[in-house]
């Protein structure tokens, strides 16, 4: 990676995790690896061929089936064997945002933080600085997961996280919340539309003589 902040999260809440996070297994949307690398931006950037790195500023939008990053700024690296690692950084009060949808019908993965380091060839999300994770069930959330750290491997479906001083949570600890299950689909359901329904109390009316 571009970057590397170390995880300190144990062993056992590591393996707890994925058992939490994992169950059932849904990995992101396996047809994103098929899709164009698409990047955007305000200012654009400058290309070095040699080292492979493209650096763009100003609103930079990146995009690859359901994945979409914004973030103001993106070092992005292609590796010898054409997998992509970019670091990208937000500002104050506008951190870098990431989603992808996943496997499973109707859930995301959604992520904020200060700055966010992916690699498609590890398949790793890494949010760095008052991190906050969410998966969502429709538009409930199911589980959320915030520290200094978190890192969303997408292949091993595990999250790992670790608390310090640029943790979003009072004295830089970490958070993980996880919904029962029902109440997810209950809250996702509650916020469709409710179907038509045919009236039992109106009667059409009387037809008049020509």
């Amino acid at each position: 990676m571009i970057r590397n902040a170390p995880l300190l999260a144990p062993a056992l809440l590591t393996a707890l995790l994925a058992t939490l996070w994992g169950a059932p297994a849904a990995q992101a949307a396996k047809t994103d690896r098929t899709q164009p690398f698409v990047i955007q931006s305000d200012n654009g950037g400058e290309g070095n061929k040699i080292s492979q790195r493209t650096r763009l500023t100003g609103n930079v939008v990146i995009s690859q089936g359901t994945l979409q990053l914004r973030a103001e700024s993106v070092d992005l690296r292609i590796t010898a064997d054409g997998f992509h690692q970019a670091l990208a950084s937000g500002t104050t009060g506008k951190p870098v945002s990431f989603s992808q949808g996943r496997d499973v019908p109707g859930e995301s993965v959604q992520g904020q933080a200060d700055q966010v380091e992916f690699d498609t060839k590890s398949d790793t999300v890494r949010f760095i600085g008052n991190a906050v994770v969410k998966v969502l069930r429709g538009t409930a959330v199911a589980e959320e997961v915030s520290g200094a750290v978190v890192l969303y491997d997408n292949r091993n479906e595990v999250f790992r996280f670790e608390g310090g001083h640029a943790s979003p949570n009072p004295a830089g600890r970490t958070r993980l919340v996880i919904m029962p299950r029902a109440s997810a689909a209950e809250a996702a359901a509650s916020a469709a539309p409710l179907p038509l329904q045919p009236s039992t109390t109106l009667t059409p009316p009387a037809k008049t003589a020509p």
